[in-house]
């Protein structure tokens, strides 16, 4: 069980998480280290500037000059006991001092957030004393902000990484989706060449030629399975088919097998045939499925229509029933394989239905509206 848990995934993980963490960490005391160390610089800074003021001496006011020189990236402002800026400032933008007479002020009011102001005081009687606010610079600033730099570019490679995870998972999904269907169309291929050879026996025996005609529907319904199923995985031929004719031939069948309770209708807008580039088979499976969830949602009574849309870009198919609706939970997990509310049925109808019209037509499937106890409009839309 323990291997299991603990695979080389989880080890990568905790190692990566270990190093983010060790790295904010140390970002912040090294944040804090240099925060100080700046705190110190303007100290000395403004003590070297209160020594220049106080005294003529050329060797001292050349040594306070070196010292404020060496200040290259440490905004300061200077105010009086008040906080009222005196324009005196070291590294601060002159040109929008000059654009805004309050940008001082906004300035010193962010400071004083940030850090406190070191007090020089310039004479005891009177007391005179000025204030000197400062900002982080921009190495501080860097070196604050890198921790979250860090953690978006992780979280950035982790989406990466999932995204390349789930896309290698579906596609293995659909090749092992594809090769079942393959394979499922492949054993169907022996018993049906069976069945047409007795199907033949029966038909020339005297007494048995309604029984065969029967059989050869059933084997025909068989071929059509057969068919379907292996094609998927494949590249299917699209070709011009008139859209109206297929989905009148497939309302037509479930109109068989439905009871007198249910009507069917099909609106064209007045439109008798809608030429559209699909593959047949699998375009008549994926009615034929929508068509019997609908008939089951009614369970038995209502009423099922079809409306086909001509539009410029586009052939809309809308299929809607009277039936019990889905809820809003459910709307978002009704494509996805083994989802089912029904008490038989493995749930792959509808999933499969999306896959032949996204993957093999370039179409959509989706929910067009739902509401429970009054139905469900499904929408296949075919780009032209």
């Amino acid at each position: 069980m323990f291997p299991q848990i603990f695979n080389w995934r989880t080890g990568l993980a905790i190692i990566a998480i270990a190093i983010v963490t060790g790295t904010i960490f140390y970002s912040r005391y090294l944040a804090r280290k240099i925060a100080a160390d700046e705190r110190t610089k303007v100290n000395v800074w403004a003590e070297s500037l209160k020594a220049k003021l106080a005294t003529e001496d050329e060797a001292i006011i050349n040594f306070t000059n070196a010292i404020a020189a060496e200040n290259t990236d440490i905004p300061i402002i200077e105010t009086d006991e008040n906080d009222r800026p005196s324009g005196f400032t070291k590294n601060v933008d002159s040109l929008a001092v000059a654009k805004d007479s309050n940008y001082l002020k906004k300035l010193v009011a962010e400071f004083k957030s940030s850090h406190d102001a070191i007090v020089v005081e310039l004479s005891k009687d009177p007391p005179v004393f000025n204030k000197y606010y400062y900002g982080d610079s921009s190495l501080l600033r860097e070196v604050r902000y890198y921790p979250i730099i860090q953690l978006l570019i992780v979280a950035l490679f982790i989406i990466i990484t999932l995204i390349a995870i789930s896309t290698r998972n579906k596609s293995n999904q659909n090749k092992v989706w594809a090769g079942m269907a393959k394979e499922t169309a492949h054993q169907l291929g022996t018993p049906l060449s069976s069945l047409q050879g007795w199907v033949e026996l029966l038909k020339e025996t005297p007494g048995s030629e309604s029984i065969a005609d029967e059989m050869v529907k059933d084997v025909d319904r068989l071929k059509l399975v057969s068919d379907r199923f292996g094609k998927i995985g494949s590249t299917p031929q699209l070709e011009e088919k008139d859209i109206v004719a297929q989905v009148e031939t497939m309302v037509a069948y479930i109109r068989r097998r439905a009871t007198d309770k249910v009507s069917f209708s099909i609106d064209t807008r007045g439109e008798k045939e809608i030429p559209a580039m699909i593959n047949a088979p699998l375009f008549d499976w994926v009615i034929e499925n929508l068509l019997k969830n609908a008939l089951d949602a009614m369970e038995g009574k209502g009423t099922i229509r079809v409306q086909i849309s001509n539009e410029s870009a586009a052939v809309l198919i809308d299929i809607a029933d009277t039936g019990k609706g889905i809820s809003k939970q459910n709307i978002s997990k009704v494509f996805k394989p083994g989802f089912t509310t029904k008490k038989r049925g493995w749930g792959l109808g509808l999933s499969l239905s999306q896959r032949i019209i996204a993957q093999y037509h370039k179409g959509e499937l989706f929910v067009r509206q739902s509401e429970p106890g009054k139905g469900t409009t499904f929408r296949i839309v075919l780009k032209k």
